[in-house]
């Protein structure tokens, strides 16, 4: 029997390893189970190259919670370890002193590091026992114990299973661990897909029926894309996200250089804006589950994507700092990018279509990624498609096109007229068709920042929203026709429909417009109007903008038959009223008619009705 002291300098190593390694505590099974993951793969490569004699028999992980004992035990039947190995791969990871040991391991990939992975076991327990026995012929059965402080006991003794089998005793501050649906929870969500078949069970349970494992040893991201169909692949998706609908599609990712990666990423439907949650991209590190914070190894853009990336690369015990600065984390980002890009530039290509008919969701990431990404920008430019109010889909080069000789201002802009409500703007879009202007729907939530971004990433291109100005306006500053009025009439209509309106700065002209155009038409300028719409969801710099009034201009049109008896009117109060409704049905077109002022026009209107 060996009894002695934990190699440690001068410090205890046990409180730095409960407080500092790691922040979550529930942590310490993926690292014990992973461990003996480990433990069972060597066992199958040394048996494949010879090393390792007799039969490998079930290997399996058994973990088994006693909550009556208040032991949750873990089991392998992998390699198992001698003394000597015990103590070379125990008792020596602390040989230096606490401060060398946080910096020595601060950023290690635990899988692997059995020593720094099983002392995660002393956060949650009083005491750790371990049982094990080498796959070595003729090896004796090893047990060490530790109580937390810096000794330890290790001796021979009669265990005749091959492997080891991991005893903790949990303690007061940790009993949450003794509930078997804490262990079920922590197990189905960092162990899910580790290439061992791991059981779970309670002491003194009988067992009925067949065993089930709560791992798919084999999932689908490990295997070639060749051999997978479409249904593996939506069979898949339901596993990881059993309520969700089936995707748009997917891509496989395989690298092995000049880094290692493998992974599915799913397009999920994204229809309504409160659909959309980020952290649904799972990152494994050889199978084991490390976080769902990818942020740094995803474009940001991609991270509303679904689905698994699993990289050795990327440490276990992944930190910001460690992700911000690593060479490979950075080629991954990059080539996830150009994966995307390549597969939406190939559904372009071969099946138009298709993406026409999902470009509701794929929408959202194609902007997204071309406001934030300029490589990914310059893919996009190519298949990034815009819905006319008629249902078809351009390219940017395509609405240039048809485009080309009617939408051009006089500085030579391209100018792409769009709609953020086409049921709201009807009527100016009716006016821009009849102009033959080509009008597009910018309706989505990133669709704002978008078209600011566009406007200096773009050469020579201009948004205007449909509803910026009178139709005359809205592309060039165009010479209205005269209006059929006489001097002081259209002097009197526009002080007429001069208003003092609260929170709205309204500026009246009249103008000699179609007849058949509108009385009146209210428009907003499109510089504050988009200033106005970021400060309201942006703050920050253009917050103040908010709180300004809405700026909006009254266009009277003089040549509307209906100025022709209203100037007439003997009666002057029904006239103001009635000059009153006019104003206040282009103030409604634009959403602008609110609170009293609404009341008062459903009031008026009904008034007039009577009379």
């Amino acid at each position: 029997m060996q009894k002695g002291q934990i190699r440690v300098q001068t410090e205890n190593i046990f409180p730095i390893i409960k407080k500092f390694l790691y922040s979550d505590h529930e942590i310490f099974l993926r690292e014990l189970v992973s461990n003996a993951v480990d433990a069972s793969q060597k066992l199958k490569t040394l048996s494949s190259i010879g090393e390792a004699k007799g039969e490998l028999g079930e290997l399996r992980i058994d973990v088994v919670l006693d909550a009556k004992e208040k032991t949750l035990s873990i089991i392998d039947r992998g390699v198992g370890m001698t003394s000597e190995e015990v103590d070379k791969y125990i008792n020596q990871v602390a040989f230096s002193g606490a401060e060398e040991f946080m910096e020595k391991y601060k950023d290690a990939n635990i899988i692997g590091h059995f020593g720094l992975g099983f002392y995660s076991a002393f956060m949650v327990s009083d005491k750790v026992e371990i049982y094990t026995k080498s796959h070595k012929q003729e090896a004796n059965g090893v047990y060490w114990s530790c109580d937390g402080s810096p000794e330890f006991e290790l001796y021979d003794v009669d265990y005749s299973q091959r492997g080891t089998k991991i005893v903790l005793h949990i303690n007061e501050e940790s009993q949450e661990f003794l509930e078997a649906s804490r262990i079920q929870g922590i197990l189905t969500r960092f162990c899910k897909f580790l290439p061992i078949p791991i059981y779970f069970s309670e002491a003194g349970e009988k067992k009925e029926g067949e065993e089930k494992s709560i791992n798919n040893t084999d999932p689908l991201w490990i295997k070639k894309p060749a051999d997978l169909s479409k249904e593996d692949y939506e069979k898949f998706y339901k596993e990881l996200y059993p309520f969700n609908e089936t995707p748009l599609f997917w891509i496989h990712l395989n690298v092995d250089y000049p880094f290692n990666l493998t992974g599915v990423l799913y397009f999920p439907k994204i229809k309504q804006s409160y659909e959309i949650q980020k952290d649904k991209i799972q990152l494994y590190s050889n199978q084991v589950f490390v976080t769902d914070e990818v942020k740094d190894i995803v474009p940001e853009f991609l991270m509303l994507l679904q689905g698994v990336i699993d990289s050795p690369d990327i440490p276990l015990n992944v930190s910001r700092s460690y992700l911000q600065g690593d060479p490979n984390v950075k080629k991954i980002n990059a080539h996830i990018t150009k994966k995307v890009a390549d597969k939406l530039d190939e559904i372009f290509r071969n099946e138009r279509q298709s993406l026409e008919e999902k470009w509701e969701s794929l929408g959202l990431f194609v902007k997204y990624g071309m406001m934030t990404d300029d490589k990914f920008l310059e893919k996009a430019n190519k298949f990034l498609v815009m819905e006319d109010v008629e249902g078809k889909f351009h390219t940017l080069e395509e609405y240039k096109m048809a485009t080309e000789t009617l939408q051009k201002n006089k500085e030579g802009k391209q100018v792409i007229l769009y709609t953020t409500n086409p049921v709201q703007q009807n009527a100016y879009i009716q006016a821009a068709k009849a102009k033959g202007y080509l009008v597009v729907k910018m309706e989505t939530m990133v669709d704002a920042a978008f078209i600011n971004t566009m406007e200096m990433k773009w050469e020579n291109t201009g948004f205007v929203r449909v509803d910026a100005d009178i139709v005359e306006n809205l592309i060039d500053k165009q010479e209205s026709a005269e209006s059929v009025l006489s001097k002081e009439e259209n002097e009197k209509l526009k002080e007429m429909f001069t208003l003092t309106i609260a929170d709205l700065h309204v500026t009246t002209e009249v103008k000699g417009l179609s007849p058949e155009s509108a009385p009146v038409v209210a428009t907003r300028p499109e510089f504050m109007r988009r200033m106005k719409d970021m400060g309201a969801v942006g703050g920050g710099m253009t917050a103040f903008y908010a709180q300004m009034p809405d700026e909006v201009t009254l266009t009277v049109n003089g040549n509307h038959p209906i100025y022709q008896s209203l100037l007439k009117e003997a009666d002057a109060d029904v006239q103001t009223k009635q000059i009153r409704n006019l104003a206040d049905l282009a103030l409604l077109s634009q959403g602008l008619l609110k609170g009293n002022e609404l009341t008062n026009f459903i009031n008026r209107s009904v008034e007039l009705l009577q009379k």
